[in-house]
């Protein structure tokens, strides 16, 4: 069956580097991970085990993440969350530098 599928370019373009990079033809590569996408297990909409539930607010249609009422993250300040933030960026950075703290 043959259909059309508009596809953002960066995204077509990373199919295309795998489908080289495997020396497949760019339908081989596009069918092989449409079945690994649908082979994988879905993501629960509500959390489970006070795992943070990514959602879409309504008005901005900007994601978010959702906690549990119990989560860490709701007793801090806003200054310990920018320090938590900052310094799990620089945590981040130095691993992407290789350079071990």
């Amino acid at each position: 069956m043959k259909t059309t599928v508009d596809l953002p370019d960066n995204l077509l373009r990373q199919i295309k580097l795998r489908a080289v990079r495997n020396g497949q033809k760019l339908k081989e590569a596009f069918v092989e991970l449409l079945r690994k996408g649908l082979a994988a297990p879905s993501q629960p909409r509500h959390s489970s085990a006070g795992r943070p539930v990514i959602k879409t607010d309504t008005e901005t249609g900007l994601p978010y993440f959702e906690g549990a009422p119990d989560a860490p993250a709701r007793h801090m300040t806003v200054a310990e969350l920018l320090a938590l933030e900052q310094q799990t960026q620089l945590e981040e950075d130095l691993e992407r530098l290789g350079v071990s703290r």
